[in-house]
């Protein structure tokens, strides 16, 4: 499509769920600048910083832009027809069975939407499931089991209203940051505010928190039965909604009383007194919003933590008010899209039923299909089970990167590899997945493609293209309508633009709907390119005019939230408790004593196909770490910045370690995001297991039984280069990107080691280049700078423990000039002048500030972390990082105390 080179478009953000509306600008000269969007209500023009950092992602390199097979580049007909005929003879071959999709919440809802089609409609199968089925799966089953459907009640105005927010295995400032600071801006305007963080961890969101239960790895299901049984031993809920609205509240109570205080602080390693406190904050408090994510959700009774929150709020009446409710906040951008078009292998299009049959008839009516899936598809662990065992012949696997991202990865990776035939759809031509692909398929990126995403407050938002399609890159829809085609489907696949899809499946929403389901959004039904150009974001149900009263059954149509007054999606239209008794699920053992909890940075997303590419976002953590408690780290003779080896009995990786006594004693904490693109041996995943939850199929990501070790290293290095190393021959290494180039993190088993060789192999210096070197081998000690000229083509530090260099000061020699020999050997010093002060570790991604800049200013006189902001701005943009620059004020007054 043609854009226009100067203007501002109003699109949306491709990271988390909060939905955050994005104003991007498209400068005469193509140069892109970002920012929130003031009147998008969702963030009110907030971003985080990957949110403010999205013009550093959106750069050509490393794309896929052409079609590939085996390797080779082909042309969009070869590469579709290849497609086309290998799924149709599969499936004539083997059945409609041993062929799957696996998709993504990265996907538009456009996307989405066919490939759904395509599958459950015309292949005849449900064998196509999301990467949502790894965080939202379990919030899914709880809402279907508790409200006959999928439902998020609430609304983002809910935690601005509430005067008690429960925030549940969610680390909301770091990966929900704009909802974090609506939080914080409403709880400065209502000081009598209420915050409970209930998490292992000490997180940065605690910063905000009243009350931290430092709760036990999946002691949720006990702390919430046991507030059920606490709120009807004290008389603390509401009879009258329970009778006219609820089924089940007997036996759920029962169920929940089996457990005593005592049990309950057995179970959660939490004190009686914590639970007390906790019990008659929550039974007193009318307006509360229990807000939960990963931490309750990826577990392998993951469901059941959803149910018991939901329990709760039942027992209450505390559900669809204002200021009141359970609260589910998804991972991705488009998660609820991906539930609304049936986008998991238990659902159907349009929050239908797959179980039953008048759902599965009036569907295959609608679309004209010759015929809809008759029963649930493998689920993600079990699709790629499958794959391993040779029942999946054909997959198709768009805009995610499973390599990584499901549990066991490494059988996941053989699995893949093993499968007679792969397709990738995706922006990058390089990832752990892709590279085992027979077909790739080149995919519109954020900026490129066109379409709709559902927020976690269902509200739906446009993401709008500003940029031109690159190469010969196609948005997904076209792709996947395209093989639809070839496989003899054109009539059902004739799609001509995104809008047209939109207003079918709008269409979809309404049909034979009369207010039975809860998911309508029947008055876009005939929507116009025009008029979907110019889409407002909504919130659905968003019905026909025709639908009877013009809103749906379950929707109070003062507002956007559902059940205030009952009416849920069941048969006789009550909610259902449902009865929970908690169990015990030890995982450790002598061999693995320790458990792993895995998780998100705060700069970082997903597997960093995105996030890698800016420099801006690597500068706070730049390499996989892992948080270790002190006395843990003492038993195991680790100190801070060693590098440590964490196994399971499925793989092991080599990271950082991060002394902390944020950590809980016995338990780890690491993320998730780095890859074979990005380090040595960081794929986290490969250590997690294919444990799910029975009724949700999600894993169980936040509950690893491994062991710990500290990694024999006998040098370490920190490197910066101009040029991405393209083969690094060292035991550990993470690399990141850096203005000007490179920063590559180091470890080695050996200290005998040519370190100016390894210096030109890495840096990729021809032999001629410009070489300073200072050597102290009986110190373990060596520098080396490589110069192309006036310019740094890379430095070398290595010593025999943790290098001390600057990093920051490092990195920025590859954008300066060196003429003078004097500059050069500071560099292979390894240290600033003293008229530039090294700003130390960045906390503020935004405006680049580091700790030491944040510490003079506290010695100053800077009090306050507002203080700081006026002083460094640091903490004015998105304000991920207020709660460390508290810390540092905390640490360094204390300091000066004494």
């Amino acid at each position: 499509m043609e854009i226009d080179a100067a203007r501002e478009v109003r699109t949306t953000c491709p990271y988390c769920g909060v939905g955050c509306g994005v104003l991007a600008k498209v400068a005469a000269d193509g140069q892109v600048s970002v920012r929130g969007d003031p009147d998008h209500p969702a963030n009110f023009g907030r971003l985080c910083s990957k949110g403010s950092a999205l013009a550093e992602t959106i750069d050509l390199d490393g794309r896929l832009l052409h079609p590939e097979i085996d390797g080779r580049r082909a042309g969009w007909d070869e590469a579709l027809d290849r497609v086309a005929s290998t799924f149709s003879k599969t499936i004539a071959e083997h059945g409609p069975d041993s062929v799957a999709f696996y998709v993504s919440g990265q996907l538009l809802t456009e996307d989405y939407y066919v490939a759904n089609k395509l599958m459950k409609g015309f292949v005849g199968s449900a064998n196509i499931d999301t990467n949502s089925r790894l965080c939202m799966a379990s919030s899914v089953a709880g809402h279907r089991r508790a409200f006959g459907s999928d439902t998020v009640p609430g609304t983002y105005e809910d935690l601005e209203l509430a005067d008690l927010i429960v925030l549940v295995g969610s680390n909301l400032a770091w990966c929900h940051p704009v909802l974090y600071q609506r939080i914080a801006a409403a709880r400065e305007k209502r000081p009598d505010m209420k915050v409970v963080l209930v998490d292992p961890r000490r997180t940065m969101t605690a910063d905000i928190a009243d009350m931290h239960l430092a709760i036990a790895p999946d002691g949720d299901v006990a702390l919430f039965t046991g507030l059920l049984a606490h709120l009807g031993q004290h008389n603390a809920v509401d009879r009258g909604y329970i009778s006219a609205h609820t089924a089940g509240f007997g036996q759920a109570l029962f169920a929940a009383s089996k457990l005593d205080l005592a049990g309950v602080a057995a179970a959660t390693d939490l004190s009686e007194d914590e639970l007390t406190r906790f019990y008659s904050l929550f039974a007193a408090t009318a307006k509360t919003v229990t807000v939960y994510s990963q931490g309750v959700n990826q577990s392998s009774s993951g469901t059941d933590k959803v149910n018991a929150v939901i329990n709760c709020h039942l027992a209450t009446g505390r559900i669809g008010k204002p200021g009141a409710g359970p609260f589910s906040v998804t991972g991705q951008p488009n998660a609820m899209g991906g539930r609304e078009v049936g986008g998991m292998a238990n659902m159907l299009a349009a929050h239908m039923e797959i179980e039953n049959p008048e759902h599965r008839d009036r569907l295959q009516r609608f679309w004209n299909a010759p015929a809809v899936a008759q029963k649930p598809g493998l689920k993600a662990v079990e699709m790629f089970q499958a794959l391993a065992d040779g029942r999946i012949k054909a997959l198709w696997i768009m805009a995610t990167n499973p390599v990584d991202s499901m549990p066991d990865a490494d059988a996941v990776e053989a699995a893949i590899k093993a499968c007679p035939f792969v397709v990738v759809s995706d922006v990058l031509a390089k990832t752990d997945t892709v590279r085992h692909a027979h077909v790739r398929l080149p995919a519109a990126a954020w900026g490129e493609k066109d379409g709709t995403v559902t927020n976690s407050e269902r509200r739906i938002s446009r993401q709008r293209a500003f940029l031109g399609l690159p190469g010969e890159v196609r948005p997904d829809w076209w792709i996947v309508a395209e093989v639809a085609r070839r496989m003899g489907f054109g009539a059902a696949f004739s799609h001509y633009a995104p809008a047209e899809i939109f207003a079918e499946h709008a269409a979809l929403s309404g049909f034979e709907n009369d207010g039975a389901r809860d998911f309508d959004i029947g008055i876009y039904a005939g929507v116009d390119s025009k008029t979907y150009a110019a889409l407002e974001p909504f919130q659905w149900p968003a019905p026909s005019l025709s639908t009877p009263g013009g809103v749906q059954a379950g929707r109070d149509p003062s507002n956007t939230r559902f059940f205030a007054n009952g009416n849920f999606y069941t048969p006789d239209g009550k909610a259902r408790f449902i009865a929970i008794r908690p169990a015990s699920d030890t995982r450790t053992n002598p061999d693995y004593p320790l458990i792993l909890n895995t998780g998100r940075v705060r700069d970082h997303w997903h597997t960093m196909t995105r996030t890698g590419k800016s420099p801006r976002l690597s500068q706070h953590i730049a390499e996989p770490f892992v948080e270790i408690h002190p006395a843990d780290a003492q038993r195991y003779d680790i100190g801070d910045a060693d590098i440590v080896r964490i196994s399971s009995p499925r793989g092991e990786v080599l990271v950082r370690a991060m002394i902390t006594s944020r950590q809980r004693r016995g338990s780890l904490f690491a993320p998730m995001h780095w890859t074979d693109q990005f380090a040595a041996k960081g794929r986290l995943d490969a250590l997690t297991a294919s444990l799910t939850d029975p009724v949700s199929g999600q894993p169980a990501l936040k509950h690893v039984a491994v062991r710990l070790e500290k990694f024999a290293a006998k040098a370490f290095g920190f490197a910066v280069t101009r040029r991405r190393p393209e083969a690094i021959d060292a035991d550990y290494w993470a690399a990141a990107r850096c203005r000007g180039g490179w920063r590559v993190e180091l470890a080695f088993a050996a200290a005998e080691i040519d370190w100016t060789g390894f210096a030109q192999s890495l840096f990729g210096a021809p032999p001629e280049t410009e070489m300073l070197a200072y050597h102290d081998r009986d110190a373990g000690q060596h520098r080396i700078a490589a110069f192309d000229d006036k310019h740094l083509a890379g430095a070398l530090f290595v010593a025999s423990g943790p290098v001390a260099v600057s990093r920051g000061w490092a990195a920025q020699q590859l954008e300066e000039v060196h003429a003078s020999q004097r500059e050069r050997f500071r560099i292979v010093a390894g240290r600033a002048g003293a008229e530039r002060p090294d700003a130390g570790a960045i906390v503020c991604s935004c405006f680049g500030v580091g700790v030491n800049q944040i510490v003079a200013a506290v010695t100053a006189g800077c009090a306050t972390v507002d203080a700081i902001g006026g002083a460094l701005k640091a903490g004015t943009n998105c304000g991920s990082c207020r709660a460390e620059i508290r810390a540092i004020i905390q640490v360094n007054r204390f300091q000066a105390a004494e």
